[in-house]
């Protein structure tokens, strides 16, 4: 029997990962895709890029894996049927359970491992993509050029003379007008600081003029900090627990909780279908494996979204006792009553 087994999941196996990297590659040349549109508004080197693929890595696997193991599981016993293996199977007393069996480690290690996914590395992941994004298009929006006019700094007008080989700027000058009153500023040296997201500008050596009809005033400075004027809209990192209880977009994670406890569970919920479509008897029938696979995939991928808006969390349980119930109702009709 260990032999037997060791022989389905080996087929299993070599389907899984042929199947598997087709779609990875589709996903990710996606994803790149959808990347490119950020370079239209922030820069990103090819490390940068590397990093937000990573970042998105998780979810990139997630919906792809049990897919990939519906498929492959399929296909591998159609391929076993095919080569009449399945029939000697049977013919030498073994069960049809033991291939639900078989193919019940495989699905539960899976079925683990997305459940994983989705509940601790999704959270992990979607705040440092977001973070990431955030802090690049901070600077983008603070892209200086020196010797020209029209650079900006918050509600600050700015014009710098030149950049130093260090990145400091120098012959800053500063202008802002809130109400009946202006304010100039002149500085020797500026430098750019980002603290934790939060831009700075650091002057020094410089003077300062207030203006108004009624007054004016100077100061002159050693060194001033303006800042807090491009703050970067950062998401704290929560444990994962808190961040699905958090009150933040509540409505769209209550939809993607439903949706990927369903998806993480769909490889061993779907192991009576699988043995139905997967096994056939070559000559007696016509076979439909990859229509019933399409069919089945809908169905339930329908199921999952289709009902959250009537069911809520109830779609969970609805949609996995009726498909066990359905499935295992066309198992033993098919398969089991005949062998």
């Amino acid at each position: 029997m260990d032999r037997l087994e060791k022989y389905i999941i080996r087929n299993f196996s070599s389907l899984f990962l042929s199947i598997f990297l087709p779609l990875f590659a589709i996903a990710s040349v996606i994803f790149l895709i959808k990347l490119a549109t950020y370079t239209a508004v922030i820069q990103l080197s090819i490390w940068e890029m590397t990093k937000l693929y990573l970042f998105v890595l998780p979810e990139i696997l997630f919906y792809i894996l049990p897919l990939t193991f519906f498929i492959a599981a399929t296909l591998s016993l159609f391929r076993l049927s095919n080569d009449n293996e399945i029939i000697v199977l049977f013919a030498l007393g073994i069960k049809p359970k033991f291939i639900v069996k078989t193919l019940f480690k495989p699905a539960m290690l899976l079925t683990i491992l997305l459940s994983f996914d989705f509940f601790i590395l999704f959270p992990h992941s979607t705040v440092l993509s977001s973070n990431f994004v955030s802090y690049k298009k901070s600077e983008a929006k603070f892209n200086l050029a020196a010797s020209e006019f029209g650079n900006s700094f918050g509600d600050w007008l700015l014009y710098l003379g030149g950049k130093k080989d260090d990145g400091t700027y120098f012959k800053v000058f500063l202008f802002n007008k809130k109400g009946k009153e202006e304010i100039l500023i002149s500085a020797q040296k500026a430098q750019i600081i980002n603290d934790s997201g939060i831009l700075r500008l650091k002057l020094t050596d410089g003077e300062g003029y207030t203006y108004s009809k009624e007054k004016l005033s100077q100061v002159n400075f050693k060194t001033m900090i303006i800042n807090d004027t491009m703050k970067t809209h950062l998401h704290p990192y929560r444990k994962p627990l808190a961040y699905w209880l958090a009150p933040d977009r509540r409505k769209n994670k209550i939809k993607m909780f439903i949706t990927d406890t369903l998806l993480s569970i769909f490889p061993i919920i779907s192991l009576f279908i699988v043995t139905a479509i997967g096994i056939v008897q070559v000559r007696h029938q016509k076979s439909r494996v990859y229509l019933y696979l399409f069919i089945s995939i809908v169905l339930y991928y329908g199921a999952t979204m289709g009902l959250q808006e009537v069911l809520k969390f109830y779609t969970i349980p609805v949609v996995i006792f009726t498909w066990l119930a359905v499935t295992y109702f066309i198992y033993r009709k098919t398969i089991v009553n005949k062998f």
